[in-house]
């Protein structure tokens, strides 16, 4: 994949249109990812695993200012952080108790990176950086297959809303969920963004009704 192709895979699964949500076939993608658990507003695990997967990924992406350029290096964006969302089996999800979450994050990789590169540019990070959260930073092919996604502004604890309209439109289309869990693109920084200016995309694993 060159660089213009990749260009055009990023605008598509990330840029959804702003007022109708879409359903799209979602290649397997390669990316650098990081487990846990707890509230993403006061855990500091959560904080950690953010700091780590923008280590690795900008340390892949300044390869070339050291003077490593990879094979098949081009110039790009460091992707935006994604969450995978869900519940322990059997356990509801209650918005005030936001301390059983189970989330996974990463940021996907362009395609010349290898998992040979990745560690070698995750071990130097960990040794720089000193992050222990970086022991714990993988490489790995998430498969999503078929999806609708909608976009998201505001709060994230007014999602409830855009989730009423994905699944509205998912009803529609014929379509229905095949699991809890959701996806989450983070398409403003939340560190530094406003409430009511966060833009995310949701989006959701679907399968035609039988």
């Amino acid at each position: 994949m060159d660089k213009q192709e990749y260009d055009a895979l990023v605008k598509r699964l990330y840029f959804p249109p702003a007022k109708q949500p879409q359903i799209l076939l979602v290649p397997p993608m390669r990316c650098a990812m990081i487990d846990g658990q707890g509230d993403p507003n006061t855990s500091e695990a959560f904080q950690d695993a953010v700091a780590a997967l923008y280590s690795v990924s900008y340390g892949i992406k300044m390869l070339p200012k050291k003077g490593a350029v990879p094979p098949g290096y081009f110039e790009y964006k460091v992707n935006a952080l994604e969450g995978l969302w869900t519940m322990p089996e059997g356990v509801d999800f209650d918005p005030a108790d936001k301390s059983r979450l189970i989330w996974t994050l990463m940021i996907m990789q362009p395609p010349f990176v290898t998992p040979e590169l990745f560690e070698e540019v995750r071990i130097a990070q960990r040794d720089k950086k000193k992050l222990a959260a970086l022991d714990s930073v993988r490489f790995e092919t998430l498969d999503e297959g078929l999806c609708a996604q909608a976009l998201h502004v505001g709060p994230f604890d007014a999602e409830p809303e855009t989730f009423e309209r994905l699944h509205a439109f998912i009803e529609q289309e014929g379509y229905e969920r095949i699991e809890f869990g959701h996806h989450e693109i983070y398409m403003s920084d939340f560190r530094k963004t406003a409430p009511e200016k966060l833009k995310a995309v949701l989006r959701v694993r679907i399968r035609q009704k039988q």
